[in-house]
């Protein structure tokens, strides 16, 4: 089978594409042929070995992904062979077959295609973890979505409307903002030419954000920090700008607000119920209609690094999809 490999740390055209030998499930686990896999920040970061998670050279990037179950191994009764089924998997989804456990593995709902099913899990269910378990927002208030055009960004406008907030999404240019309010954005912010702060407050009267959410973290994180309304909740989801911000503490006591960490992938792991319980609920509201994942491209699996150069420079809007069979 073929597999895109990271065997040396470095940028996304420093991967190679390689037949390797299929994998075999041990005990609780299941092989999936991959038909889909979409692309996230980390596995940019991972590549080039700025990400938490290190796994061992060589290895394949990718951390999501969609297809048919293929073989299972002892001890699985969850799932049998053909199986349409999506899964997380930290690494390793850039390939035609991936072996991972069987408790990361998940049905895909009805009516989703495996692109839709790869580009769901990872943005949705962080998005959800932080508006709903970390940020604890409320119908009637205010959500501020930095880095909206981005999967989690686009995610957590859907959630935040879902759980009838008001939201304003900040991105950088005209056509990701469009993409923004396609998706349900009350208001938008072009942080790239104007104010965030003064927009901020025009947008609320003053009394500022209830609840920030911040995949993206570098020059925006501090000034909408100072724009936050009393008792107000700054969620960390990451670092997409590369920079990790060096807040002053004494904002947090002017404004009696608090600045919560949102680890979405500990959280899987540490509080597997709440994590099974937060999926079923994502999978109902698509089944709904309320949620709609936007992919703006797809590329054939062995254009991997095509896809990954597109997220680096910041180009994606929504979620990029590799297709295994394109």
């Amino acid at each position: 089978m073929k597999a895109v490999l990271c065997k040396a740390y470095g940028p996304p055209e420093s991967l190679v594409v390689e037949d390797i030998a299929s994998p075999t499930p041990g005990p609780g686990e299941v092989v999936i042929s991959v038909k889909a896999a979409s692309v996230n920040f980390p596995d940019v970061l991972i590549i080039e070995n700025k990400y938490q998670v290190k796994p061992p050279l060589p290895f394949s990037p990718g951390s999501e992904l969609a297809g048919i179950v293929k073989a299972v191994g002892d001890g699985v009764t969850a799932f049998t062979v053909g199986d349409r089924v999506m899964a997380i998997t930290g690494y390793g989804a850039f390939a035609e077959e991936v072996k991972t456990e069987a408790g990361r593995t998940l049905p895909i709902p009805a009516g989703m295609d495996f692109a839709t099913a790869a580009a769901f899990g990872l943005t949705y269910a962080t998005s959800e973890h932080a508006l709903v378990d970390r940020g604890a927002l409320k119908s009637g208030e205010t959500l501020l979505v930095l880095g909206a055009a981005g999967g989690v960004g686009l995610a957590a406008i859907e959630i935040g409307r879902i759980l009838g907030a008001r939201v304003i999404a900040c991105a950088s240019t005209d056509d990701k903002l469009a993409v923004c309010r396609a998706h349900g954005a009350d208001e938008t912010i072009d942080y790239a030419t104007g104010d965030l702060r003064e927009r901020i407050k025009g947008l609320t009267s003053g009394n500022g954000p209830d609840v920030i959410c911040d995949p993206v973290g570098g020059p925006y994180t501090e000034p909408a920090l100072r724009s936050i309304a009393w008792r107000g909740r700054l969620l960390v989801v990451g670092f997409a700008a590369g920079e990790i911000p060096r807040i002053p503490l004494n904002l947090t006591l002017l404004k009696g607000c608090s600045i919560v960490g949102v680890f979405w992938g500990e959280f899987t792991r540490r509080e597997p119920q709440r994590f099974a319980e937060s999926m079923a609920r994502l999978g109902r509201w698509y089944t709904e209609g309320r949620l709609k994942p936007h992919i703006s491209e797809t590329f054939a699996l062995e254009r991997a690094a095509d896809a990954l150069t597109r997220m680096a420079n910041r180009e994606v809007k929504g979620k990029v999809v590799l297709l295994a069979e394109a």
